[in-house]
């Protein structure tokens, strides 16, 4: 099939809805908050070592299976089906087997690890369907995982008077039902197989102008990103209390608010992208959400209904430049070598994701709101490297090639 033909109109809407359903497993942990902090005594600082323990797990299996090559030995979407089964299981003896903290770190751990079989393997499939607008799909893509991730949080929402183990276990349900439909749909006639991860090439991969400007900003982005999610129900907790909205159902409601515009922020930035171009739509949304780590706080000060709105806005910037690095670093790269360059760049943004994510839970207590303002130097500097002129341009690797594929 060439890349002009039509694909079966079922499959890119079933891609993307087994995406959003898979990731409700990342964030679940965090739209139980409230129950967790009662019944095992935690901190934000505990919640952020929840979630620090799944991007831990993510990393490692982002390199098993770049190392191993596992998607390209089996078919990728048995990897996915596999990976979200595991998911949902350690998801569940999270859920009904943890005893407390230690116990569930360790669950957080593997589930983490399942994620990197779920996230990039499903944008390897989504790409070898359509690789011919890789940043609308990627966007459609992305927007999924984001609206997925932040899915718990309805839950919660809905289900108020739920136990907490049932928040989770709704994730897990929905992890099951995404593997098997990526099972049914399969891999598209685009998806080529991956060269082994070569080590060395994990350093000359950086020699690449293109691809190092969209690397560096994508590890500003990576700085702010997922400790501004782990912090969202906090934040929006912050906004809402003022307003005698203090309830946990409405934290949770407003929480997943945020995901939601994450999520059309994605597709909004994925469409703009093919007609303005992937790296003006990464500046822009590094450029806003910058501002609002710095604004966002001070706005609380002046009246929590426009911490609200910045909220939402922030929530949809946050997140739709990340398609497009990942798009961009597709695009710069020989086709062999993209699973390594994307490897890379996941694996040191996801590293980067952990301290943040330390370092602000850790200083809530003390500074509230105004810890956003220690995020705001990642999206900043990023959006300097991400356009200065050193990190833009053609060099030695890069050559005439076909549309990109996605890797891990």
């Amino acid at each position: 099939m060439s890349t002009h033909e039509r694909i079966p109109v079922h499959v890119l809407p079933g891609l993307v809805i087994a995406q959003l359903l898979g990731a409700a497993l990342w964030f679940s942990s965090s739209a139980a908050l409230p129950s967790l902090m009662r019944a095992w005594s935690l901190s934000p600082q505990d919640i952020g070592l929840l979630v620090s323990s799944v991007q831990a797990g993510f990393i490692v299996g982002t390199f098993t299976f770049a190392l191993t090559n596992l998607a390209d030995r089996f078919a990728a979407g048995r990897v996915f089906c596999a990976s979200a089964l595991v998911g949902a299981g350690a998801n569940l003896v999270f859920a009904y087997g943890a005893v407390g903290l230690g116990s569930a770190l360790v669950s957080r751990f593997v589930t983490g690890v399942a994620l990197a079989g779920i996230y990039p393997v499903g944008m390897k499939i989504v790409v070898s369907w359509s690789p011919q607008t890789v940043g609308r799909s990627l966007g459609w893509l992305v927007g999924a995982l984001t609206l997925g991730t932040g899915l718990p949080f309805l839950t919660a929402f809905v289900g108020a008077e739920w136990p907490w183990q049932l928040v989770l276990a709704s994730a897990s349900g929905a992890a099951v039902i995404s593997g098997l439909a990526v099972l049914a749909i399969g891999s598209g006639p685009h998806l080529l197989p991956a060269r082994r991860m070569d080590l060395r090439m994990m350093l000359r991969v950086f020699s690449i102008a293109d691809y190092r400007g969209a690397a560096l900003g994508y590890f500003g982005h990576m700085w702010e990103l997922y400790a501004f999610w782990v912090l969202a129900p906090l934040l929006m907790a912050a906004a809402l209390t003022p307003l005698g909205l203090h309830q946990a159902g409405w934290v949770n409601l407003g929480a997943f608010g945020i995901f939601l515009a994450g999520a059309l922020g994605c597709v909004l930035g994925g469409t703009i992208s093919l007609h303005r171009g992937s790296r003006r739509v990464a500046a822009w949304s590094l450029a806003v959400s910058g501002s609002l780590c710095v604004l966002g706080p001070l706005l609380l000060w002046l009246s929590p209904w426009l911490l609200l709105g910045a909220l939402m806005v922030w929530g949809a910037l946050v997140v739709s430049d990340s398609p497009q690095f990942s798009a961009m670093s597709s695009r710069a790269c020989p086709p062999d070598f993209v699973a390594t360059a994307l490897t890379i760049q996941n694996c040191i943004g996801f590293a980067i994701t952990i301290a943040s994510i330390e370092l602000t839970t850790r200083l809530w207590a003390v500074w509230g709101p105004y810890v956003t303002w220690l995020l705001a130097p990642g999206p900043l500097l990023g959006l300097v490297l991400l356009l200065h002129p050193r990190n833009r341009g053609v060099t030695a690797l890069e050559h005439a090639r076909p549309a990109p594929q996605a890797g891990t």
